[in-house]
């Protein structure tokens, strides 16, 4: 084994490493990849950037704006129509109907964007023959993944595949090659799904009757346990505050539903919405921290400033921290700096631009000349010293800060929810932006509190703030809960506010990103009830979570903001109502542009990347698409993906590793002939794809098949066609591929179910593979 060998499978061994364990993204996997390659001397930089000039890659990106141009028409919800028609009422029949309709379509549209146009008709029809979604949605993603293998554009592995046989000097596979065997997969899963597979769908409904009545949504989510009326008495200290002032979200982790005032009811309120006394709110989520936070003992004022002597002493200083010129930490909040973590010291004020700020200072990005206010131990500050991106400094005097204004005494008494909470736990900074400066317990001063230290009864906390804010906590001691009226969960739904579900688009950018990073609320003017996730639904510290892809949000509003939050292209709404109106008068135009695109291909006048760059650019000329949808179209992760691990597959021919791959696979097997290698083969790419990127995997196995073709002495075609089959039979889990992710949360599935309905799938795949290729791919 040649150093050259050992550093390449090296490479290979933390690729897939980083694909595995998800630490890194995908696409910048790819990028490290390339340069890692070209930096060690693997390859040639012209090697190395080959991939982004690469035909298949030009072909990838080109076809997914074709399937947007399709799928822009409405030709879905036409399809959708006409299977309720011809199924009627008969389940075989309409699963038969999705899996061929959505597996043919799927060999001409990118797989994700066929899954992404079936999920709201799909869900429309499970609502109307009041079927669960479960049953239909797990069809409708195997039978994309399926569909795929149909045509040489119908997944990314096959144009890669293909493209690998073209750099190795043979005839490439051509557009209709991959039929005969992609078309026996197809009618054979589809024999399965309607004879076994359904059987095996579980039965769950997570937005069952979500878009006709509410009912069944109440015995799903709980709301009906979840819902109360609260009411504003007179003179309450919330009185003119607006909801988001008021600290109803943060603070006890509550929804407002709805507001009654005197005659009139108001749906939806939004965040800017002012509260009056005498309002009833009906309130949505965890009812205990309402209940916890109306005893009367929960805190105590003691109504007097302090002076800004009682946080600081000779141990514990003041200083002023300005951020110069280059400063690594510009542009960052201090959440995002770990700042408390890092340099041991509180932050009590931001002075930007003559302007001094003292609350919400964990989401202002810091910019030069920035002042920061911060209080810590003289050791710790010492160290600051030399910290090059904070320059320290001791101003003769703070008075100018003025913070003896935003400075009170809290007092833990008897009885109080506070007394064995953790700072962190009591939430006093998290809801009402309450800074814990020091704690005075019999007779001695903390004035660094850890976040972790534990309150007790009889405390004195000197705390940062707004009087504003600790009034607030007084509104809330003052409500009066009317336990006994049950809400008319009903009147939620009217002409003017509905609910709908939706899940995260596939190419969403906000996967991984907090609700209240989101700022939901008052960006899309709704409110998120429930989160669906894995098989349950989540209705508390919903503004902490992460969003992941696969995830269903309820959401309530006006049905104007619903309309406008069904163009956002990060989400995907689950409700033909909600959506943008289609093109449908360029129908008939997309379909002839896929045509012109498909005739060059067929008969060998163009080369697939050509024809469909022209297409695209016909779709754009002809109104069909627009130039910026085109570019949200492309799944840039997977371009670059592509691009960074084509140079991969590149240093494994070229080092001589895909070789001794294949040697070592071959001497394991020995002479058992082609059948056995073609099952290790695809044994290899099934089971990676679970893993890894699909064309990631395409691009690795396929100089090793080419390899163990050439030493068997046999075709090597089989051996290339099982690796384009295999790397797209991703049906074990959902993570294996962003379609079986889309339905993950509207069907309410878990990671079983994936495995128990697809491995039954994978082994019939195999079974095509070994007894009906080789009649359409001699060895």
């Amino acid at each position: 084994m040649t150093p050259d060998i050992i550093l390449v499978l090296t490479i290979l061994a933390i690729a897939i490493l980083l694909f595995i364990t998800n630490k890194v993204r995908m696409d910048l996997v790819g990028l490290l990849v390339l340069a890692s390659l070209s930096i060690s001397g693997l390859i040639t930089p012209a090697e190395a950037l080959s991939g982004f000039s690469n035909p298949a890659v030009i072909t990838v990106w080109a076809v997914l704006i074709l399937s947007g141009g399709l799928a822009r028409t409405g030709l879905a919800s036409k399809l959708g129509k006409f299977f309720l028609q011809l199924a009627g009422d008969s389940e075989v029949k309409l699963l038969t109907i999705i899996m061929l309709t959505s597996g043919i379509l799927s060999g001409f549209m990118n797989s994700i964007g066929v899954a992404s146009l079936f999920l709201p008709v799909l869900i429309d029809i499970a609502r109307r023959t009041k079927r669960p979604p479960s049953k239909l949605l797990i069809p409708l993603a195997f039978s994309s993944l399926i569909g795929g293998l149909n045509t040489l554009i119908g997944t990314p592995s096959n144009i890669l595949i293909s493209e690998s046989l073209s750099e190795a000097g043979l005839t490439p596979f051509q557009m209709f090659d991959f039929t005969p065997v992609g078309l026996t997969i197809l009618i054979c899963g589809t024999l399965y799904m309607v004879l076994i597979g359904r059987h095996l769908l579980p039965k769950r409904d997570p937005s069952r009757e979500l878009a006709r009545g509410l009912p069944d949504v109440t015995d799903l989510y709980d709301f009906q346990e979840r819902m109360v009326f609260i009411h504003l008495p007179d003179n309450s200290s919330l009185d003119g505050k607006s909801l988001q002032e008021s600290h109803f979200g943060s603070a006890l982790e509550l929804n407002v539903v709805t507001i009654l005032r005197e005659q009139q009811t108001i749906l939806a309120p939004g965040p800017d919405f002012l509260l009056r006394s005498g309002d009833r709110l009906l309130v949505e989520g965890q009812l205990d921290r309402l209940f916890e936070i109306y005893n009367p003992d929960h805190h105590f004022l003691d109504q007097e400033s302090l002076p800004i002597e009682k946080i600081h002493s000779a141990e514990v200083k003041l200083a002023e921290a300005t951020l110069p010129p280059g400063s690594t930490l510009i542009g960052l909040t201090l959440p995002q700096v770990a700042f408390r973590h890092v340099y041991n010291l509180i932050v009590l004020a931001i002075r930007k631009e003559g302007i001094t700020y003292y609350t919400d200072l964990e989401n202002l990005p810091l910019r030069e000349s920035d002042v920061l206010l911060v209080k810590g131990r003289q050791s710790d500050l010492d160290i600051l010293q030399a910290d090059k991106d904070l320059v320290l400094s001791i101003p003769d005097s703070f008075q100018d800060y003025e913070l003896e204004d935003h400075l009170m005494m809290v007092r833990v008494p008897q009885g109080s929810s506070l007394a064995g909470n953790t700072l962190v736990s009591s939430r006093l900074g998290d809801a009402f932006g309450l800074s814990v400066q020091g704690i005075f317990r019999e007779g001695n001063a903390e004035l660094m509190p850890s976040p972790e230290e534990v309150l007790q009864v009889g405390d004195i906390l000197v705390v940062k703030g707004n009087m504003e804010d600790l009034h607030t906590i007084q509104g809330f001691q003052n409500l009066l809960i009317e336990a006994d009226t049950q809400p008319n969960l009903a009147e939620l739904e009217t002409a003017e506010t509905g609910l709908i579900e939706a899940v995260l688009s596939p190419r969403s950018a906000l996967a991984g990103m907090a609700i209240r990073e989101l700022d939901f609320r008052s960006r899309y003017g709704l409110t998120i009830l429930a989160i669906w996730r894995e098989g349950r639904a989540y209705r508390s510290h919903l503004r902490d979570m992460k969003l992941r892809l696969g995830d269903a949000l309820l959401l309530f509003g006006p049905r104007r903001r619903l309309r406008q939050f069904g163009a956002e292209p990060e989400f995907l709404v689950l409700s033909e109502e909600a959506q943008p109106a289609p093109r449908s008068k360029k129908a008939p135009l997309a379909i002839a542009i896929m045509a012109l695109v498909l005739l060059p291909v067929i008969f060998n006048w163009l080369p697939i990347s050509i024809s469909a760059v022209a297409g695209v650019t016909l779709m754009v000329l002809t109104g069909t698409l627009r130039m910026d949808e085109a570019y949200q179209l492309i799944e840039w992760q997977a371009v670059f993906l592509i691009a960074g691990m084509l140079p991969l597959g590149i240093a494994l021919e070229q080092t001589g590793a895909a070789q001794l791959i294949s040697n070592n696979i071959l001497s394991l097997f020995g002479n058992t002939g082609p059948i056995i290698i073609t099952s290790a083969l695809f044994l290899l790419s099934s089971l990676g794809s679970q893993i890894m990127p699909n064309p990631a995997v395409a691009v690795l196995v396929a100089p090793i098949a080419l390899s163990a073709a050439a030493n068997l002495g046999i075709s090597p075609y089989p051996l290339m066609m099982a690796v384009a089959v295999s790397s797209s039979a991703t049906f074990l889990s959902p993570i294996g591929h962003p379609a079986n992710l889309l339905v993950m949360g509207p069907g309410g599935y878990r990671f079983s179910d994936y495995f128990k309905v697809g491995l039954p799938l994978m082994i019939i795949v195999w079974l095509v593979l070994i007894f009906v290729m080789p009649l359409f791919w001699p060895f």
